[in-house]
This record gives structure tokens, C-alpha cells and sequence, in this order.
């Protein structure tokens, strides 16, 4: 990968964002579809395929709701470390989730001053990402 900055730092994954995930909406709506235009004698049979395919479209949908919430803690966990090794301080209360995940890309110099500001200026993630002059590479994201 090249290197990474506020422009290229979204990850899409195309096996799972285009194939796994839209593929699995896919297959509810031709269930559904399915489903809706059998006859009698199928509808046990449609029916099953139908709560088959609403179960992994949901299997699906949280296997990254799960791992990025798991993220979302490791993330917070090292840069409240981050923090105390910079600051002999842990990190703000006042901080949010979303903004401590926006200054995991900052640099050591930058960082501190960036935590002061985002609670001060109530900064949004994007803000937080668009505000770092020196990027910190994060290639591990989920």
C-alpha cells in the first residue's frame, strides 16, 4: 500500500463489502420473492430458505459490526496508553469513541495537542483525521 493519509485510508474489502454482504441481500429478496409466488405446496420449503437467508444476512452484517466493535476497544486501549506514555495522564473522559478512533492517526507530536483540541472545539472523527498534519500509518484495521 502506499502511503497512507485522510485520502486513502478507508479500507473496502471487495469479497466481503460487494460478494458477501450484497450477495446475502441478494438472496433474502429472491427468497422473498420466492417465498411470495409459491404455491401451497412449497411454501414450508420457501419459507425455510427464506429464514435461512434472513439468518445470514444477519451472520453476515454483525461478523463486522462484532469485529470492528472489538477494534474499536483495542483502539481505545492504545491510545489511552499512548496517551499516558506522552502524558504521564490517561486519556480525557470528555473524549468520545468516534474521536478517540479519528487520533489514533496522529502523530506522537501532534497528539496530545490534538486530544486538548478535540474537546475543547467538540472536534467529529473526520475533523479529528482532516486536522493531522503528520499521518500515522494504521495497516492492522480491520
Amino acid at each position: 500500500m502506499k502511503h497512507q493519509n485522510y485520502g486513502n485510508h478507508a479500507r473496502l474489502v471487495p469479497a466481503y463489502h460487494f460478494i458477501a454482504l450484497l450477495g446475502s441481500l441478494i438472496l433474502v429478496i429472491g427468497s422473498i420473492v420466492n417465498l411470495v409466488n409459491t404455491s401451497h405446496e412449497g411454501l414450508y420449503s420457501a419459507s425455510l430458505i427464506t429464514f435461512g437467508s434472513t439468518i445470514l444476512l444477519f451472520t453476515t452484517f454483525y461478523a463486522r459490526v462484532f469485529s470492528l466493535k472489538a477494534q474499536d476497544r483495542a483502539i481505545r486501549a492504545e491510545e489511552n496508553f499512548r496517551h499516558y506514555l506522552l502524558t504521564k495522564e490517561p486519556l480525557p473522559n470528555e473524549l468520545t469513541m468516534r474521536q478517540t478512533i479519528g487520533l489514533r492517526f496522529a502523530s506522537d507530536e501532534e497528539f496530545p495537542i490534538l486530544v486538548k483540541k478535540a474537546i475543547k472545539e467538540k472536534m467529529t472523527e473526520k475533523d479529528i483525521k482532516k486536522s493531522v498534519k503528520t499521518w500515522r500509518a494504521d495497516l492492522y484495521r480491520v
